[in-house]
Parts: C-alpha cells; structure tokens; sequence
C-alpha cells in the first residue's frame, strides 16, 4: 500500500466498499472482488481481445497452478502456472516495446507465466509459444507471440 493512500486497514471501510464489485456466474460462484487490483492487460489475450480485466482467483490447493477470472465475460477463466519450474531452460526477455506496455523500465521485475491446458486425457501442456508477461510494479500483463522458436503452443510437460 502506498504511503498516504487510504485502504482498508486504515478504518476507512467506506471507500473499500466503493472499489468492491460483485462478478456473478463464473465457474468460481460468485466474486467479489476490488476493481483496482485486477491484473489489466492492455492488449488483450491473443484471441480474445475484448478482454483487459482478470480476477487471480485465491488458490485452493497447493501447487503451482492457479486461475484467472474474466471480469468482462464471466464465463471465461484461465489456468496460468510459471513455465520456469517446468522448463529450466525456458527464457523470454521484454524488449524495450513490451515494458513500455507493461510500465515497467529496465530495472523492474517482470515473471513469465504460460497458459495451461488440461485436456479429458489430462496430458497438461503449456503454452510456450506464446507466454505472458507480467510486471507485479504495475499490475499489467501482454501476451506475447515467440517468433523463430522451437517451443510450442502445446509443450508437454517434461517427464517426472
């Protein structure tokens, strides 16, 4: 919490009520949720444009797997896991482009996450292809199309 900024530990329960919203019909029930602290992504995700405003949803099992929530369609939620305790050799730097997007410069802190797919088969895969990048200073992330790589849109896991 910024110095100076009023929230909710400060006893001021009235202005946390105003920021708080009410997402219904997820697969998650209903949400509340603060309406400045969803991860914003500026761009969209690569085939839903439309959508800029995700809820990370609190995890409910221990792992390294974990939701995000759409605010603009409540029917829509995502499993995001970080690529990197899979891969070890896995590694996408922003360029200067990107972390002017994520309003980050070249000191702040930007984390790779992947798109999960857990298919009937259960064979999970993860979108390397494509990762997004997120910057915690800002709240932002943009998925981002690799180009001239071997990873794909559907990594298997390495084996156990």
């Amino acid at each position: 919490m910024e110095p100076g900024r009023p929230g909710c530990l400060e006893r001021k329960p009235e202005r946390c009520r105003e920021k708080m919203k009410t997402l219904t019909g997820t697969r998650f029930g209903d949400i509340e949720y603060d309406s400045e602290q969803t991860l914003q992504f500026p761009e969209g995700l690569i085939g839903f444009p439309h959508l800029h405003h995700f809820i990370v949803m609190p995890q409910t099992k221990p792992g390294p797997l974990f939701w995000i929530q759409s605010v603009e369609d409540a029917a829509l939620a995502f499993v995001l896991t970080d690529p990197c305790g899979f891969f070890l050799d896995y590694a996408v730097t922003p360029d200067a482009g990107e972390r002017a997007k994520l309003g980050i410069g070249d000191e702040d802190d930007c984390l790779l996450l992947a798109v999960v797919t857990v298919p009937p088969d259960r064979k999970i895969t993860l979108n390397l292809a494509a990762p997004i990048l997120f910057a915690p200073k800002t709240n932002r992330a943009l998925q981002v199309i690799l180009e001239k790589t071997s990873w794909q849109t559907r990594t298997p896991l390495p084996a156990a």
